[in-house]
């Protein structure tokens, strides 16, 4: 147990409170901010995330508000959790209140959409504080919220910062461990959506467990490939934030990107999917950036391209397996 701190979270979605609420059961002093006021004064007098965290009670000694200044004055720690389509003007809106020797952590899985950026990288650039550490595994924040044992990885270049945060979320059901390897959490956090989607086109084709093993195993060779190319290590992908979470992601009723691929290979689409839900598929949104960058970097990326072309380009699903499978033949 580290000496009491003021952990400042970004984000009142299901990721953001259950990390609040683990900060809060080690002891320190939590502020949750979200960005409708309305909404913050409901769950302040149910004690109940109900849009994001049903049913997990948030102790009266956690503050909640919707005053960006009142939640990050004398902050120590800062995590960002806010989703990756709305990360720019959120983080973006927050510079210049971070106190100058906070810890800040970035919890988001994706890359930015227009830059195509790291979310830490971005985070650093739109706040001018840096180092800016990531956090990322097979974290499903209703367990996290419930209890359940969990184990994810902080990175940092900075052992320092790292350290820091690790002791401070460390407890008993909630493992921190530590890595310099900040592009391959990151990306591994990002592109296991996208796998996660096809998994679940796939199971709402109709298809089996093999079919699921072979999407996730090729899956994760795209998320090395093209990680080694960014300048990843390639022993991140077979991590927590690697290998870790695109099981539980490709794999776990819980799953959103799962969820929705499931969806759209029954035949919904995407659209109207994102319509009917309030938490946040990363994957849906990200996956056009994969794409991109996978474009960019000349990085054989073929489960991504055909879950971009689903998604985007409206692709059949069934055509996008053919497609998968009449690829020419090579060494595994």
């Amino acid at each position: 147990m580290t000496d009491k701190k003021k952990v400042t979270v970004i984000g009142d979605g299901g990721w953001g409170t259950a990390l609040g609420l683990i900060a809060f059961e080690n002891g320190h002093d939590v502020t949750i901010w979200g960005p409708f006021a309305d909404y913050i004064e409901t769950v302040k007098a149910s004690r109940e995330n109900r849009s994001f965290l049903e049913g997990v009670e948030i102790p009266d000694g956690v503050n909640l508000t919707a005053d960006k200044e009142e939640a990050l004055k004398d902050a120590d720690a800062v995590i960002l959790a806010v989703p990756t389509k709305y990360y720019r003007d959120v983080v973006g809106s927050m510079a210049g209140l971070i106190p100058a020797n906070a810890s800040v952590v970035s919890v988001a899985k994706g890359l930015d959409r227009d830059t195509h950026q790291r979310m830490s990288k971005l985070a650093e650039s739109l706040l001018d504080h840096s180092p800016v550490a990531a956090l990322s595994g097979p974290s499903h924040a209703e367990e996290v919220a419930r209890g359940v044992p969990t184990a994810v990885t902080v990175a940092c270049e900075d052992i320092e910062c790292s350290t820091c945060l690790q002791q401070l979320m460390s407890n008993n059901h909630f493992r921190v461990y530590t890595t310099q390897d900040v592009i391959g959490v990151e990306l591994g956090g990002a592109l296991k959506n996208v796998i996660a989607i096809a998994v679940g086109i796939s199971d709402g084709l109709g298809f089996g467990d093999n079919t699921r093993a072979a999407l996730i195993t090729r899956g994760l060779v795209e998320m090395k490939r093209l990680g080694v190319a960014l300048g990843a290590e390639e022993k991140t992908f077979t991590g927590l934030s690697g290998l870790g979470d695109l099981i539980v992601t490709c794999t776990s009723k819980l799953s959103r990107n799962r969820g929705v691929g499931e969806k759209i290979g029954r035949g919904e689409k995407a659209a109207d999917i994102l319509s009917n839900m309030q938490q946040a598929a990363e994957g849906v949104w990200n996956c056009a950036s994969a794409h991109a960058v996978a474009v960019e970097n000349k990085i054989d990326a073929p489960v991504t391209s055909e879950v971009y072309a689903i998604i985007h380009e409206n692709k059949d699903p069934l055509d996008a397996m053919k497609s998968l499978l009449s690829r020419d033949v090579k060494p595994e």
